[in-house]
């Protein structure tokens, strides 16, 4: 579904605030897989995302999804199959638009049976819209006339959520998509995020702080460091594995312990 092959980014190249974000970097996703990410600030996490999305071109290497070398497809044309959430939920959505406009402009823009965004949508779709949001379990399909200004964090991000799968994407990206909200409607919207990638067996990437949550979700882990993946596990060793031993292989792959105190702190908590 997914290969990276060798891709490689450096950025403010030959000045004092040089950064190599990506150090030929290789990963292949195959079709349904749902992996789990893990690493630490600056570990090149988000950037390789950036690096799918096309937000800029590597200095090296490839990258194919499904089979079509999208190295240097534009960003825009690059959305209409790829579904991404960041962790602000303000990103992903027009606050001064209505639900229903926010869920049209989704639809059309990623929909491959239409004119594109400058069609109009049908009393059908409008239906779809609806029956879509009342799985939410937020009361939204109710409100599609409200401007999402006016909704919660979380509403907000499981209305994101909605979007980008609305028509099911090639590939899900989700950059700590939880990370912002409180505990409950976290959880709530990893429930649904979870439940929608496996009926609509999408294949996901999952960018999480949670270590118990990067072992519990999805079929594989990959935890990164400096640019590059350090450990990639999946199958029955994944199933056996604790937190602990996690660390265990992060350390014998990066060359050094896992340093991010917002990861460990909520892997103590949660133990």
């Amino acid at each position: 579904m997914l290969k990276i092959e060798d891709i490689s980014k450096t950025f403010h190249p030959g000045t004092v605030n040089e950064k190599k974000a990506l150090d030929h970097l290789t990963l292949e996703l195959m079709d349904g897989d749902f992996c789990t990410i893990v690493g630490s600030n600056g570990a090149g996490k988000s950037t390789m995302f950036n690096a799918i999305a096309g937000s800029f071109y590597c200095d090296e290497g490839y990258i194919e999804l499904d089979g079509e070398d999208i190295t240097y497809v534009p960003e825009h044309k690059r959305s209409r199959y790829i579904g991404r959430l960041f962790q602000d939920p303000l990103m992903g959505t027009a606050p001064g638009m209505t639900i229903e406009e926010n869920l049209a402009v989704a639809y059309l823009r990623s929909s491959r049976f239409r004119q594109g965004i400058f069609s109009r949508v049908s009393r059908r779709e409008k239906a779809m819209f609806r029956e879509h949001l009342s799985l939410l379990g937020m009361g939204l399909e109710d409100r599609m006339s409200s401007p999402v200004g006016l909704l919660s964090g979380g509403q907000r991000q499981a209305l994101t959520l909605l979007m980008a799968t609305m028509v099911t994407p090639k590939l899900l990206m989700l950059d700590e998509h939880t990370a912002a909200l409180d505990p409950g409607t976290a959880a709530k919207v990893l429930a649904l995020t979870d439940q929608i990638i496996k009926e609509r067996h999408i294949s996901c990437l999952m960018v999480t702080h949670n270590m118990n949550q990067a072992l519990e979700m999805g079929n594989r882990t990959i935890m990164m460091s400096d640019g590059r993946i350090v450990f990639d596990v999946s199958g029955s060793e994944r199933e056996n594995m604790t937190v602990g031993d996690l660390l265990e292989h992060f350390a014998a792959g990066a060359g050094r312990q896992f340093n991010n105190d917002r990861i460990l702190l909520s892997t103590r908590q949660e133990c």
